[in-house]
């Protein structure tokens, strides 16, 4: 883990877990994964879940492990369902929610 964030209620953020993607016995990072704790307005437009993947890593399934990965730290939190947000047009990120098994609930302006 990267960085434990606390809540800010004032500014609207849940509490939140930052991870360095890395591959195994490697230092080098090749992304960065975020779990946001609970559910608040800001949630539904940001998502519980956000991650980037360096350029030279996309294509290979590392955001779907990571994301696989941080959705049991969520069920250890009582969560019971996780949000996750992409650019509709994001067409990889779509997918990537797809094999996660998250389903395509509403798309927001």
């Amino acid at each position: 883990m990267e960085a434990k964030l606390p809540a800010d209620e004032t500014k609207g953020y849940v509490p939140a877990y930052e991870y360095r993607i890395t591959l195994h016995g490697l230092t080098e990072w090749i992304g960065r994964i975020s779990l946001r704790i609970g559910y608040n307005e800001n949630i539904r437009y940001g998502g519980n879940i956000g991650y980037e993947i360096n350029k030279a890593y996309r294509g290979k399934h590392y955001a779907v492990k990571a994301c696989e990965i941080v959705k049991q730290v969520a069920i250890a939190h009582g969560m019971d369902k996780i949000i996750i947000t992409c650019n509709p047009d994001n067409y990889p990120s779509r997918k990537n929610c797809e094999k996660i098994g998250a389903k395509l609930t509403e798309i927001v302006d």
